[in-house]
C-alpha cells in the first residue's frame, strides 16, 4: 500500500504559524536579502522520500526561512541593495484530490498566501520562471540554498536544474548562501528558545519514566520504547536523533544504535535521546545503574564525568570564549583520571601511531568527542559550541556533554610503540577495574541577557539518580498539562 509521508503534514502550515508568526519568518528573509545584497536568492526544499515508508523531513534552512513542511517546495526572492524587491515566490506542489486521498492534504498554490503572506507558484514552473528572471537580470548572481545532511549537500532534481540554468546564463553566477542562513540561526528567536525548552522538557519527563522502569532483564529496545512513546504522548514530532540505549559493553560506543541488549545486572546503561517539538530539538544523555545503585566502579567514573560537567558550567558565562568551557572540562578529566590511574599524569601524551609520528593526549583514549555543540532545528545546530573563540551570546542554545568510556579492548588498540607498552604496564590496572564503563552526562543551556541557563533538569546528582530509580514505575507519567495546552492551541490534535 503507497502511504506516502504526508499522512501528518494537512495541519503543519498552520501549526507552523502559531508558534513562529509570519512577521518572524519575513524578517529572517529580509536579515538574508541584507546579507547577499543583490541577486536571486533560491531556497530549495526537501525532496519526498522515494521510499513510502520513509518519514519526511523537511530540510532547516528551509524551514528557518519559510516554515513550510510539504516536500518538492522551493522559495524564490529577488534582493536589490539588500532589501527584498516585490513578494518573494513559494513554489508549491498544487492540490490534487485523487493524489491526496494517498498522501494527505496539501496546501496547494492557492492557500500559501493566507498561510504564509507569500505568492504561491506551482512548483512545475520553477525552473521557468528563474529563468525569466535571470534573463531579466543579466549579469546577476544566483544564490542557492539547497538541501544537507550529515554527510554533506544533496542533489536533487531541483539542483540539478538551477545548476543547468546558471550554465546556461553564461554572465550569471551562483553562490551557495546556506551559510549565510546558518550565520543568521545562531542567535535564537524568543519564539524559538520557547520550542526549544519544550522539546527539552518532554526529553526530561522520558528521561525519568525510563530511569523508573529500567531493572535488569529488559532490552534495550524497551527502554528506547518508552522513551519515543513519551516523546509522542507530549506532542513531539518525532526523535531529534537516533535514540541511544546503551548498556553494559554498548555504554563505551558513542554513537551505539542498535539497542537490541538484554540488559544485566552490573550494567550501566548510556541514554542519550532527544525529542524534536515542532521541529526544534533537545538532546539529553542520562547514566544509570541497571540495578539502581553504582557500584563503587561505576560511581568513580561518574563523579569524574560529573566533575567535569560542573567545571565547564561554571566557566560558562555570557559572552566568554566557549572554548574556556573545553578547557576547564579537560583539565578537570585530566585531574580525575590520573586519581583514577586511567592515565599518567595530566597533560601526559601516547604515541598515536606505529610510527611515533604523533602525539595525543592520555585523556583522548577514554573522552573522544567534543565538549558540545549547538542545538536548534537541528540537533547540531549553528550557534555556540563548547569550543573556539566564538563568544556564548545572549539567544544561543547549545549542550555540555563530557564523557568517559573505557573500552575492555583498548589496551590491544593502541599503536604498539616502546613509549606506549610503558605506559600500558601502568595503566592496565586501571583499565581491566573500569573495563565496560561508559558514562556521559549531557545538559542542555540556553545564553539569557544575565546567565547561562540550565534547561534540560532530569535528575544528574548521583543520589539523585539512584533516588529517582527507586521509585515505583506505573506507567508512563501524565500529559504536561502546559505542553498539551500549546498542543491544542495549533489546531492539531493531541495523540
Amino acid at each position: 500500500m503507497k502511504l506516502k509521508s504526508f499522512l501528518f503534514i494537512a495541519l503543519l502550515p498552520a501549526l507552523s504559524q502559531a508558534q513562529i508568526s509570519n512577521s518572524e519568518y519575513a524578517a529572517r528573509r529580509s536579515a538574508l536579502a541584507q546579507r547577499v545584497q543583490n541577486g536571486i536568492v533560491v531556497a530549495l526544499g526537501s525532496p519526498e522520500p522515494e521510499e513510502d515508508f520513509i518519514f519526511f523531513n523537511q530540510n532547516s534552512p528551509f524551514r528557518y526561512l519559510t516554515g513550510f513542511s510539504e516536500p518538492e517546495a522551493a522559495l524564490v526572492m529577488v534582493v536589490k541593495n539588500g532589501a527584498i524587491s516585490g513578494t518573494p515566490l513559494l513554489f508549491v506542489q498544487p492540490s490534487d484530490p485523487a493524489r491526496e486521498v494517498w498522501t494527505g492534504r496539501r496546501l496547494g498554490v492557492g492557500g500559501v498566501r493566507g498561510a504564509f503572506g507569500l505568492e504561491g507558484r506551482n512548483a512545475a514552473s520553477l525552473a521557468a520562471v528563474v529563468d525569466t528572471l535571470l534573463s531579466r537580470d543579466a549579469g546577476s548572481v544566483l544564490h542557492k540554498i539547497g538541501n544537507f545532511n550529515s554527510d554533506g549537500p544533496i542533489i536533487t532534481r531541483d539542483d540539478q536544474i538551477i545548476g543547468g540554468l546558471v550554465k546556461s546564463h553564461t554572465n550569471v553566477s551562483m553562490k551557495d548562501a546556506t551559510a549565510d542562513v546558518a550565520a543568521l540561526r545562531r542567535v535564537k528567536s524568543a519564539a524559538e528558545q520557547d520550542l526549544i525548552r519544550r522539546a527539552v522538557n518532554v526529553t526530561v519527563t522520558a528521561q525519568k519514566d525510563a530511569m523508573r522502569a529500567i531493572e535488569p532483564g529488559m532490552n534495550e529496545f524497551e527502554v528506547q520504547a518508552l522513551i519515543e512513546y513519551n516523546f509522542r504522548k507530549n506532542g513531539a514530532d518525532r526523535p531529534s536523533f537516533s535514540t541511544i540505549v546503551g548498556s553494559g559493553p554498548n555504554s563505551t560506543t558513542l554513537h551505539y544504535g542498535a539497542d537490541d541488549r538484554f540488559i544485566e545486572n552490573n550494567d550501566v546503561i548510556v541514554m542519550d535521546v532527544g525529542a524534536s517539538y515542532r521541529g526544534y530539538a533537545a538532546d539529553v544523555t542520562r547514566t544509570v545503574p541497571a540495578n539502581g545503585k553504582f557500584s563503587p566502579a561505576q560511581r568513580d567514573i561518574y563523579l569524574a564525568v560529573r566533575a567535569a560537567q560542573k567545571a565547564a558550567e561554571q566557566a560558562a558565562k555570557v559572552n566568554v570564549p566557549a572554548r574556556a568551557l573545553s578547557e576547564a572540562a579537560n583539565a578537570s578529566l585530566d585531574e580525575s583520571l590520573t586519581k583514577l590511574g586511567l592515565i599518567e599524569s595530566a597533560g601526559a601524551t601516547y604515541d598515536c601511531d606505529a610510527g611515533a609520528t604523533r602525539q595525543c593526549a592520555q585523556r583522548g583514549l577514554y573522552y573522544m568527542h567534543g565538549l558540545g555543540h549547538g542545538i536548534g532545528l537541528d540537533v547540531h545546530d549553528p550557534g555556540a559550541a563548547t569550543s573556539g573563540t566564538s563568544p556564548l551570546v545572549p539567544g544561543t542554545a547549545f549542550t555540555i556533554e563530557p564523557g568517559i568510556y573505557v573500552r575492555a579492548n583498548l589496551l590491544e588498540i593502541i599503536p604498539n610503540t616502546p613509549k606506549n607498552q610503558a605506559m600500558i604496564a601502568k595503566i592496565r590496572p586501571a583499565v581491566q577495574k573500569y573495563a565496560n564503563i561508559g558514562v556521559r552526562i549531557e545538559d542542555d543551556y540556553i545564553v539569557t541577557p544575565t546567565e547561562v541557563e540550565w534547561i534540560s533538569r532530569a535528575p544528574r546528582e548521583l543520589e539523585e539518580v539512584e533516588a529517582t530509580m527507586r521509585e515505583k514505575y506505573t506507567g508512563p507519567s501524565p500529559r504536561d498539562a502546559a505542553t498539551v495546552e500549546a498542543y491544542r492551541s495549533t489546531g492539531r490534535r493531541v495523540p
